[in-house]
């Protein structure tokens, strides 16, 4: 059709040139300008020059509408579309507009007076192909300015649900490409990359499924421990006098999964159902004085006690060379033991029996005595005895002042 109008003005150009020319009312429009002449010219280019109009390399002259060469004269004949003699005529200039086409081979910059996008492509030698996406849309109205995009269809692989999509888009985004794969994401869903991220490189793009529970559980809390003096209770013994119980804790936790494994949880509330109850401990302050005898000896204790012994002396005492003092002042030697340094601050001077060994005094701090009661039992050089077992030591009165019921 385009055509075909050119033919026809061609000819009548042909035709009409040498016809007599009268004078006739031409209108020009250049962009918001309007000029209105009275003339007999019927060169378009002539009739701009008249006017004061100058055309750029890339303008377009419209006459009543329709493209002309601005260097060919009006026909003078009644013609579709074309002015008849004397008649008003129209001449519309539309000025070229400085557009960037981006195509995937690049990007360039020129200057075209098309009436739309799409005639500008095709100005440019663009063709377009199945697939293709041309941003604004082919039927949007030129603008000084534009920019226009042309998107080819490229290969993508989505990995979603275990599964590997191969597909072809020419969306300008992740998530333009996944609605355009069936696969869009929904709820919590997300993407690598994310959806609003342009295509990536590679080509590779990976949903992640995510979906949320509640659950409810419950959480022990666990009771605590008092410890109270009794004079009723024997020293070294204790009573349970109130039983201790874990309290009870309502969660509520939202579990968080990704492609069906979990990966996180949070507690979002707790609701206490039952407070923990204290566990109440007396341990005994009472002291009886009692008689024994042991290895053939009558003594009088206040107080025995399960302790692991070891022995030591001046050459064997865990240090390099050999040391016979003592913290006491006394010189180490079989009847002076040693303690750990808490307790030998609460008993140095105490007269002790230990089975096996004899009648001892405290005297001495041992540095290795930690954790468990522990006695470390003197001897001289020549006289030492290696031990390394639990024996019953036994308190001997009097009784001190001043005791520690709790040594741990």
């Amino acid at each position: 059709m385009k055509f075909a109008r050119l033919l026809v003005l061609a000819t009548a150009f042909f035709l009409f040139a040498c016809q007599p020319i009268t004078s006739t009312t031409v209108t020009i429009i250049d962009n918001a300008k309007v000029i209105t002449r009275q003339t007999d010219e019927r060169v378009p280019s002539a009739l701009l020059d008249q006017a004061g109009i100058t055309l750029n390399p890339n303008d377009r002259v419209l006459l009543n509408g329709l493209a002309v060469a601005p260097n060919q004269p009006i026909p003078n004949l009644p013609t579709p579309n074309l002015p008849t003699p004397n008649l008003p005529i129209t001449l519309q200039i539309r000025r070229a507009a400085s557009i960037t086409i981006i195509a995937s081979d690049g990007e360039q910059k020129l200057q075209s007076s098309a009436t739309t996008v799409g005639e500008a492509l095709q100005e440019a030698s663009i063709w377009l192909h199945a697939g293709d996406q041309v941003e604004p849309a082919l039927n949007t109205p030129l603008s000084d300015g534009m920019k226009i995009t042309v998107a080819s269809p490229r290969e993508l692989t989505i990995a979603v649900d275990g599964k590997a999509l191969q597909v072809q888009s020419s969306a300008r985004t992740v998530g333009e490409a996944l609605a355009e794969a069936g696969v869009p994401l929904i709820g919590l869903d997300y993407s690598l990359p994310a959806e609003k991220e342009a295509l990536p490189s590679d080509g590779q793009i990976r949903i992640v499924r995510v979906s949320e529970s509640v659950i409810l559980a419950q959480k022990p809390i666990p009771f605590e421990n008092e410890f109270q003096a009794s004079a009723d209770v024997p020293i070294d013994q204790t009573r349970v006098m109130q039983p201790g119980e874990n309290g009870l804790m309502m969660q509520r936790i939202r579990v968080r999964y990704e492609n069906g494994e979990e990966i996180s949880r949070l507690t979002e509330n707790e609701t206490l159902v039952r407070p923990p109850q204290t566990r109440l401990t007396a341990y005994g302050t009472k002291i009886e004085v009692l008689t024994a005898v042991v290895d053939g000896v009558s003594i009088e204790y206040w107080r025995s006690m399960q302790m692991w012994a070891t022995s030591y002396s001046p050459c064997r005492s865990g240090i390099d060379g050999c040391s016979s003092g003592t913290s006491s002042g006394a010189t180490v030697q079989k009847g002076v033991v040693g303690l750990r340094y808490s307790w030998y601050l609460s008993l140095q001077g105490q007269r002790l029996f230990i089975p096996g060994y004899g009648f001892a005094t405290v005297g001495d701090v041992c540095g290795g005595c930690t954790g468990k009661p522990w006695i470390d039992l003197g001897y001289s050089d020549n006289d030492y005895e290696q031990w390394g077992s639990t024996v019953t030591v036994y308190f001997l009165t009097p009784v001190p002042a001043n005791v520690n019921f709790d040594w741990e």
